[in-house]
């Protein structure tokens, strides 16, 4: 198995995207335009996922990152339009939004350490690069990830380590994260997840199966090493595939 090391709300709203019009970029204007729509459905889904204001943070990681590059050529029209996108594979690109709203949860930190399960692009693991000291991603598709492995490399991302396998069993040489990411739906919880995250660390993954209702769901655990959770809100992923399901 190959490691690889990779090295008020309109004035929010105004900043944000006055920065990200700056210079030549010919994508910066659908990033604006994306950003607009994130923080419009955060304000309408904000009762049901108890996220009305998704952290500046999180939104400058959006602005930021060049979801272009991270989709196949051919949707690269569509790249930073609020819609899963196909990646090869039989596998997605989430929605922006989706993506803002699980990174938001995750509550993170600049010092934290990430675990993504389910690399696909790599946009994902971007994004929390933005936001975090280290990211360790796990794709069980070799195509994808060494696809992910080169977009990340070629975009910069200094702070993500990616490697090959099933991401069900974690990655319990890097263990304990401060926060676990899961970016396809899983029949259940995988224990040994639980197991890898930190006292006071939080878990975002989606939780059913691809025919019936998956719900996102938030995992924090406790001093004492047990768990609470809470659905967040209905969602529609790619199931999670590998051994232990």
């Amino acid at each position: 198995m190959g490691v690889w090391r990779i090295f008020a709300w309109v004035g929010i709203t105004a900043m944000l995207i006055m920065d990200g019009a700056a210079g030549s970029d010919p994508y910066a204007a659908q990033r604006d335009e994306m950003l607009r729509t994130i923080i419009l459905i955060a304000q309408d889904e904000g009762f049901e996922t108890g996220r009305t204001k998704l952290d500046k943070r999180v939104l400058e990681a959006m602005q930021k990152t060049p979801r272009h590059r991270f989709v196949p050529p051919d949707y690269r029209n569509k790249a930073y339009a609020n819609r899963p996108l196909p990646i090869g594979h039989g596998q997605t690109i989430s929605q922006p939004y989706i993506v803002a709203l699980m990174t938001d949860l995750l509550n993170l930190e600049p010092g934290d350490s990430v675990l993504e399960i389910g690399t696909g692009s790599g946009y994902q693991a971007a994004i929390l690069a933005e936001l975090t000291r280290r990211v360790y991603s796990i794709e069980i598709i070799e195509a994808l990830g060494k696809r992910a492995h080169q977009t990340l490399a070629d975009s910069g991302y200094a702070n993500v380590q990616l490697k090959i396998g099933d991401g069900y069993y974690g990655w319990p040489e890097a263990a304990p994260f401060d926060a676990i990411i899961v970016t396809a739906a899983a029949s259940h919880v995988p224990p040994p997840l639980v197991k890898q995250l930190k006292a006071g660390g939080r878990m975002i993954i989606p939780v059913g199966t691809a025919f019936l209702t998956q719900h996102l769901l938030l995992v924090e655990k406790q001093p004492d090493g047990s768990v609470i959770s809470r659905q967040i809100l209905p969602v529609s992923f790619v199931p999670l595939t590998g051994g232990g399901r």
